[in-house]
């Protein structure tokens, strides 16, 4: 095992620490609240992060799991519209069909009836 030969002199200890500092953390200001925060974490004070709600402190947060059912019933609920939509228009065509052979039976009544009248 190695052993030092001669005790480390003060000086040479300190030269070789000089570079061991304790630095000042990055602080910023809460974009929110304007409470001084450490940089890159979210705000103690209100429970905001670059402008949105991550923290149960804050009012306006909304948990992953409610964010996540809220996802899946907005794509039901399109899912639902594209098929109304789908279904819209041939619902759609087969009145106007109705509607025209109606308004068909309608003339030709009309025409037997004025031909009729025109005969007499």
């Amino acid at each position: 095992m190695a052993v030092p030969k001669k005790r480390t002199g003060a000086r040479k200890q300190a030269t070789r620490r000089s570079h061991w500092k304790a630095l000042k953390p990055a602080t910023t200001k809460c974009s929110h609240c304007g409470a001084t925060v450490l940089a890159h974490t979210v705000c103690t004070e209100c429970g905001y992060y670059k402008g949105k709600a991550v923290s149960i402190k804050s009012p306006d947060y909304v948990s992953e799991e409610v964010k996540h059912a809220k996802k899946s019933t907005a794509k039901k609920s399109a899912k639902k519209a594209e098929t109304k939509k789908a279904e819209a228009p041939a619902e759609e065509t087969k009145i106007e069909e109705t509607v025209s052979e109606e308004t068909k039976t309608e003339e030709v009544k009309a025409e037997t009836e004025a031909e009729e009248k025109s005969e007499e």
